[in-house]
């Protein structure tokens, strides 16, 4: 029997960029299509050191009090070499699954061409590793501006804001990117565990 309730559930981000992207308009039809409603506001840790065990229990009673179904963390890699390295950092009986944006957040921004095209004013721009950029991905977007005379991202958080509502980013798109896995993971989460 297929119902039409949605599952409840409860994101717990790094920081205030990654809660922007999950509280986008893009991926919150992405999860009403697949059943899921996302309870708002998403939790920002105000940095990766808050999402560990002793740190997250806070923000956990917060979303328990919105009786969410299921409560997910969404955090970097950094500079670590393993993405399982940081999942057994983050862990907790609590939360359901931990999404790890392979270096960093902005790597999906990379890989969504699209999004990447409507803000240089181009169309030929492809980033072909976005996850593998020398520097942190961040850096990557200051020398592409750079390279195509275009007024650098600025800030992290004003970025993420114009990359969504304006240059229509969205994690869907960047898990389209045959070399942005990460994004890849969290997307067939959701498409796999449908919830009916």
């Amino acid at each position: 029997m297929v119902t039409n309730e949605r599952k409840k559930i409860g994101f717990i981000v790094e920081g205030g960029s990654e809660k922007i992207i999950i509280e986008s308009p893009q991926f919150r039809a992405f999860l009403n299509k697949h059943g899921y409603e996302l309870v708002t506001p998403v939790i920002d840790a105000e940095g990766g050191g808050n999402l560990l065990p002793q740190n997250i229990e806070e923000f956990i009673s917060r979303l328990e009090q919105k009786q969410v179904d299921a409560i997910y963390v969404l955090t970097d890699l950094e500079d670590e070499l393993h993405i399982e390295t940081v999942r057994k950092r983050v862990r907790h009986t609590k939360v359901t699954f931990a999404f790890i944006a392979v270096k960093a957040l902005e790597a999906w921004y990379l890989a969504d061409t699209d999004a990447m095209n409507t803000w240089l004013g181009t169309q030929d721009f492809y980033e072909s590793e976005p996850e593998k950029t020398v520097g942190k991905p961040w850096d990557r977007l200051k020398e592409i501006a750079a390279e195509k005379g275009k007024r650098g991202p600025g800030k992290k958080i004003s970025f993420a804001k114009k990359i969504t509502k304006y240059w229509h980013f969205a994690i869907e798109h960047a898990a389209k990117h045959e070399a942005c896995p990460s994004a890849a993971e969290l997307i067939s989460h959701f498409e796999k565990s449908t919830h009916r």
